[in-house]
C-alpha cells in the first residue's frame, strides 16, 4: 500500500492509479459479484493471461482492494474477495456499467 506521501495529490489520479487498467476494472466487477478462486477469474475474464492476472490480483491485494484467503485442504484452495475499501468501489463499477450501456443504445441509434 502507498504511504500518504506517495499518492497522488488529486483524487482522480489515485482512483486511476488503483484501478486505471482494463483487467483490474474487469476483475473487481467480477469480485463484486462474489468471492473467486484463481482459475474462474481466467476462464471469465476473456483475453487475459496467467501473468497479467497473477499481476494485477496481487497489486490490488498489496493497495487493499482485495483479500486472499488461503484454505489449508488438500489441495489447497485460494479465493480471492473484495475487502472494505475493494467493496467501496461498487458505485464507481456500476457508474461505469450505466455510461457503457447508454453509450451503446446512443452509438446503435446513429
Amino acid at each position: 500500500m502507498l504511504t500518504k506521501e506517495e499518492l497522488p495529490l488529486c483524487p482522480v489520479a489515485t482512483t486511476l492509479w488503483l484501478i486505471g487498467n482494463k483487467w483490474k476494472v474487469l476483475i473487481l466487477q467480477r469480485l463484486l459479484e462474489r468471492p473467486w478462486r484463481f482459475n474462474e477469474l481466467q476462464k471469465n475474464i476473456p483475453g487475459i493471461s496467467q501473468r497479467v492476472l497473477t499481476d494485477n490480483l496481487r497489486e490490488m491485494e498489496r493497495d487493499g482492494i482485495l483479500n486472499r484467503t488461503v484454505y489449508p485442504e488438500v489441495p489447497v484452495r485460494v479465493e480471492y474477495s473484495l475487502s472494505e475499501i475493494g467493496n467501496s468501489m461498487k458505485p464507481i463499477i456500476a457508474s461505469l456499467e450505466n455510461w457503457g450501456l447508454q453509450y451503446q443504445k446512443l452509438m446503435k441509434n446513429k
